[in-house]
């Protein structure tokens, strides 16, 4: 039980740094945050851990927050913004992967011990990247469109819990399936690559619902480029 007491420990820090990162640097905190998160999600997914008797990998709590990120953003300064901020993640994530494919050319000192432990973190990286970059993309545009789409129907102050866990929700089920495809078809058996599949999902849904109180905080927060108009 121990990794699940931790796991809420640790998601609950996610969301308060997150917050924090908002509070402090308004939108360009968001940006950031998006970098930040789809650089260390891809990091922490070569990580497999045991909950409940079933295999997951960790990385879906800080990715979780991508979509709570690209949401506030459509939220509090529309559409326009939370695209942009798709592909500035999109960026990051090509941007981390060639140059550090580049330092693993490098041919190390004999009194290097770094080597090894790049090799072991960043040596699946292009795989990885690739499902993650493909997810990302479909999954990230599914869901501000999904999210402007039900701002429509359901665009009372109070309905925000809809908006956000109704587009993200739909959108983390495309992009657990694409990525479990691409990253872990034949690395692991297909019983172990189902359970991956299903919990990385429960969890991203978890994480989702659980992270609702903090948009509703996060859009209290004020800043001064909210005084201009949202682009649409």
């Amino acid at each position: 039980m121990f990794n699940f007491y931790f796991g809420v420990g640790f998601a609950l820090v996610n969301f308060v740094l997150f917050l924090l990162c908002y509070k402090w640097f308004g939108k360009a905190g968001l940006f950031a945050w998006i970098a930040a998160a789809t650089i260390l999600a891809n990091l922490q997914v070569v990580k497999t851990i045991e909950m409940f008797g079933l295999v997951m990998t960790l990385g879906n709590v800080i990715y979780g927050t991508i979509y709570l990120a690209t949401d506030l953003l459509n939220e509090k300064y529309g559409e326009k913004e939370a695209k942009k901020a798709v592909w500035f993640g999109f960026f990051t994530l090509v941007m981390t992967t060639i140059i550090m494919q580049l330092v693993l050319v490098f041919e190390p000192h004999e009194s290097d011990f770094a080597q090894t432990h790049l090799e072991a973190l960043f040596g699946l990286m292009p795989r990885l990247a690739l499902g993650s970059l493909t997810a990302y993309l479909v999954s990230q545009y599914l869901d501000v469109k999904l999210f402007a789409k039900l701002r429509e129907k359901f665009s009372r102050p109070d309905q925000l819990w809809i908006r956000n866990n109704g587009s993200t929700m739909v959108s983390q089920l495309i992009d657990t399936f694409i990525f479990c495809m691409i990253a872990f078809a034949g690395v692991f058996s297909w019983d172990v690559w189902l359970q991956i599949f299903f919990t990385t999902y429960v969890i991203k849904f978890v994480v989702s619902a659980a992270s609702t109180p903090f948009i509703y905080i996060a859009r209290g927060f004020k800043h001064t480029e909210e005084t201009q108009k949202p682009g649409i």
